[in-house]
């Protein structure tokens, strides 16, 4: 029986010019992610990530902590939905079926929580067999390029390790619905609840794999309760 540890990446810099980078709370995050996986004892044999700033930075602050050198591997089936281009051309489909959705738009997606019910709306439609926008990565080709890339880490690392998969929330919602067995129009319940740095633990043997818990953010609860830190988000 190996171990894989599924770690959402820190808090991004929403809001900013470039998204894609960790904000100072999200490098905090990382670094405490690092420190709970050292005094656990959890170490890594070897780790991995989707190719995004957001994801290799967390990946390197985490890693710090280990008490050795983990082979860090990027590979980009790990890296999140690819929400810029939903907004883009799912957005005015489903604005014009859902009129609430028209209004946060007409409004401006400056809010977070603003953004995420958009995101809601088109994560939904793109999991539909609805769905036939060419112009956008398909559901199919992302969810089974996700899928391959989890059985290669599998194949590639073998019996007996602890794997870290450090990514996103859209891509750790979709490995979870995948080993439950569901179809992607569940996939969303387990993407809006991720919290940032949180911890999904699956087993494996082979090309079997079994889901052990999801989305544990309580060492951030309790380190920051210890420290006087605020350290949980969900963006």
């Amino acid at each position: 029986m190996a171990t894989l540890y599924l770690f959402r990446h820190g808090q991004a810099s929403f809001g900013a010019d470039d998204y894609d980078k960790l904000s100072p709370l999200g490098s905090r995050q990382a670094e405490v992610l690092g420190h709970y996986l050292r005094d656990q004892g959890i170490q890594l044999d070897a780790a991995y990530s989707g190719a995004l700033l957001r994801q290799r930075e967390t990946t390197a602050l985490a890693l710090a902590s280990q008490p050795v050198d983990v082979p860090h591997h990027i590979d980009p089936r790990f890296d999140e939905v690819r929400n810029d281009e939903q907004i883009r051309y799912l957005v005015p489909v489903v604005a014009r079926a859902n009129p609430a959705i028209q209004a946060l738009v007409d409004k401006g997606l400056s809010s977070s929580k603003d953004y995420q019910k958009v995101i809601e709306a088109v994560f939904t439609h793109w999991t539909s067999p609805e769905c036939d926008e060419p112009r956008i990565q398909s559901w199919a080709d992302y969810s089974g390029a996700v899928s391959a890339a989890l059985k290669a880490v599998m194949a590639a690392q073998g019996a007996g390790k602890t794997v870290g998969i450090f990514t996103s929330g859209g891509t750790i919602a979709t490995i979870v619905s995948q080993v439950l067995g569901l179809s992607g129009e569940h996939a969303y319940k387990f993407y809006e609840p991720i919290f940032n740095c949180s911890v999904t633990q699956l087993f494996y043997s082979g090309d079997k794999v079994s889901l052990s818990y999801f989305n544990d953010r309580s060492f951030l609860q309790v380190l920051g309760t210890q420290q006087g830190e605020q350290l949980v988000t969900y963006r």
